[in-house]
């Protein structure tokens, strides 16, 4: 009986010993694959450890972003950037949204040569942003401008007439929650929206002013509402040359950068940390698994999203 106590305790230490050395071999493979994704996936994630361009995609509707400033600011900090390429694609969005961007670009360029590459389109808000940078490239088709700000808001009041809903309110004055979508909107109400869109408006047409270094006038007479092609925004003096990423890698040149660095793309910081938690893989994993991940794609490529922009926006619909 003793032999068999003694095995039984040997055995059990045998199993607890199998048991710690099998999980630390797991965790030092998880460790290592951990390590490996990051380091094969870090100039994607824009964690290059080399000098380099950084590159920085501003795509669709703009509204507050914070992780796209956060994504600016550790550009502007990171002592690897030696020059950065904003590619913007935009119509425009909220104008809080495009003014905090512009303002973290001019923070970015005041210590790093900043030039934007716009694609098909740089508008209103989206062509705030790019007026941030020291040099605007632009295809010779592209579309830039439409500098300019408004609110729109639906009435609904004839549709309420039709089913018979009234809307009863007490409110503390006659301008309060004005103008409502539940009545139409009189002329005090009307003047009021003027003032807030006049406003903004004139400090637009400042920013473009002093960036593009023209006169208040010359500035005003631009912002119309109208859009221009790359090749009319270069006569109108509204962007600098047309091209791509190689007349930018150019320009930056000039500016001291070294035109054979490699440009690497600082993508959304939710991805940091290994291509095994980023969104791409748990993309992939859900596809795999037939699982619909296209719902906010499709919602975002077919514009949707600009409907539920709230205040002042600056946008070019097309």
């Amino acid at each position: 009986m003793a032999l068999r106590a003694d095995d039984l305790i040997d055995r059990r230490r045998l199993r607890r010993k199998l048991t710690f050395w099998r999980v630390a071999a797991i965790g030092i493979v998880a460790l290592g694959v951990i390590a490996l994704s990051a380091w094969f996936y870090r100039d994607d994630l824009g964690g290059s450890t080399v000098d380099h361009i950084a590159k920085v995609r501003i795509e669709g509707t703009i509204t507050e972003d914070e992780e796209l400033i956060k994504r600016l600011e550790d550009i502007r900090k990171s002592s690897k950037v030696k020059g950065v390429i904003l590619a913007i694609d935009s119509p425009g969005g909220t104008t809080v949204g495009g003014e905090s961007i512009y303002e973290e670009v001019r923070k970015v360029a005041a210590d790093k040569p900043v030039v934007a590459e716009v694609g098909t389109l740089a508008a209103s808000a989206g062509y705030m942003i790019a007026s941030a940078a020291d040099h605007i490239v632009a295809r010779k088709t592209s579309i830039v401008g439409s500098i300019g700000v408004l609110i729109q808001y639906p009435d609904v009041s004839g549709l309420m007439d039709k089913l018979g809903i009234k809307l009863e309110e007490v409110k503390s004055s006659p301008l309060k929650a004005s103008p409502s979508p539940f009545k139409p909107t009189n002329d005090d109400e009307r003047a009021m929206v003027r003032k807030l869109i006049l406003d903004s408006y004139d400090w637009f047409v400042g920013i473009v002013a002093e960036r593009r270094k023209m006169t208040h006038e010359q500035a005003l007479a631009l912002a119309d509402g109208s859009i221009f092609t790359g090749r009319q925004g270069v006569a109108n003096g509204l962007i600098d040359a047309v091209g791509g990423e190689t007349e930018a890698i150019d320009w930056l040149a000039t500016k001291g950068v070294d035109a054979k660095l490699k440009v690497v793309e600082w993508k959304d910081t939710d991805r940091r940390g290994s291509f095994l938690w980023s969104k791409a893989m748990v993309k992939t994993v859900g596809s795999a698994l037939g699982l619909p991940d296209y719902s906010s794609d499709v919602i975002h490529e077919l514009g949707a999203d600009r409907l539920f922009l709230d205040g002042l926006v600056s946008v070019w619909h097309p």
